[in-house]
């Protein structure tokens, strides 16, 4: 039988239960061991699970509940780092955030400092079947990685809609990474599904998106990095969620956004706009004229379908030196007229 505070060593793995977070970062550090499991544990207020220096085919298994003590700060609550390395979720597992701790309804824009969930920075990796619970905000932060596959994470954070306060709970945000796969996920929260905000040779694909703001390439511009190139987003569902698919360029910023491709998205119930291409972004929403300092080339929009509801608007294009676009949209059901702008020569204007 464990007892608390112990390690138990079998065959070159290690098993972690309550009060030995210490001593799990402290084994993947050493990298003395290729199987850790985590479950039944509480990670301390203020402090980030943090597993590096792992051997390349380390396993880590999330194998009960994971929860963290509560403090205002900026988190993250899990990071893992390393080249070839395997999360993955056992069933029966969750890793409850309890969010609602932290939920003002400000999400990262003020009030209570909240921590972001997870910071991947993995080559070579995969993470698979984790089951996430309540984020406080940001969830999964894909940042400086190479050749990671996820698949079948589950995100929800239905129990913070906007009557309970949590905002900004984007399910992933990818940054300067490149051959980035993200299948077969579920994710339930109050933002972006998936955000693109820079990298190369990306692949979205069936996953079912609801109650946020969609799946969004961008905001593209004011960072270190601002070109987005080579995306596919086909075969995702989104649902009750304020927007359907968004292109977002930063007003007055540098960069490009190029061959993206949008194809066989269904659209349920959006209340705002079901498919947006704008150049004029700014935290907060649209302002005043596009700029065209990140242009938005070769985008491909494919069977993309459904429908927005009748205080809604069924698209929206506000942009500059936008080209070679192709499109092709069964979207209805919106009847509020908003600006468009900017479709490259060649495109039918369609709104």
């Amino acid at each position: 039988m464990l007892r608390l505070g112990t390690l138990l060593l079998l065959c070159g793995s290690v098993f972690a239960n309550e009060l030995t977070i210490n001593k799990i970062e402290d084994a993947a550090k050493a990298g003395q061991f290729t199987n850790i499991k985590i479950g039944n544990i509480q990670v301390p207020a203020g402090q980030t699970l943090h597993l590096k220096g792992l051997k390349a085919g380390t396993k880590i298994d999330f194998v009960g509940k994971v929860t963290f003590g509560f403090k205002q700060w900026e988190g993250p609550l899990i990071k893992i780092e390393g080249k070839g390395i395997t999360v993955t979720g056992s069933p029966g597992h969750v890793i409850d955030c309890d969010g609602k701790r932290w939920w003002d309804g400000k999400g990262g824009n003020g009030g209570t400092t909240k921590p972001k969930f997870f910071a991947a920075r993995l080559t070579d990796s995969s993470i698979s079947n984790l089951n996430v619970k309540n984020l406080p905000v940001h969830g999964f932060s894909i940042n400086s990685c190479q050749k990671l596959a996820i698949t079948g994470v589950n995100i929800d954070v239905s129990s913070g809609d906007y009557a309970n306060g949590a905002h900004n709970t984007d399910g992933f945000d990818v940054g300067s990474s490149s051959d980035i796969q993200i299948k077969n996920c579920n994710v339930k929260n109050q933002d972006d599904c998936l955000a693109i905000n820079s990298g190369k040779n990306i692949l979205f694909q069936g996953n079912t998106c609801s109650g946020g703001h969609g799946i969004s390439i961008g905001s593209v511009g004011a960072r270190k990095d601002n070109v987005v190139q080579g995306v596919i987003i086909k075969d995702n569902v989104v649902m009750k969620s304020t927007n359907g698919i968004r292109v977002k360029t930063v007003l007055n910023a540098v960069g490009s956004v190029s061959d993206v491709t949008f194809e066989n998205i269904k659209l349920v119930d959006i209340s705002k706009v079901g498919i947006t291409v704008q150049g004029n972004y700014l935290n907060g929403g649209p302002k005043g004229e596009p700029t065209g300092g990140v242009p938005i080339r070769d985008l491909t929009i494919k069977n993309v379908y459904g429908n927005v509801l009748p205080q809604g608007t069924n698209i929206l294009v506000w942009v500059k030196n936008a080209s070679n676009w192709k499109w092709d949209d069964k979207i209805t059901g919106g009847t509020k007229a908003r600006p468009c702008q900017g479709f490259p020569n060649g495109t039918p204007k369609k709104c």
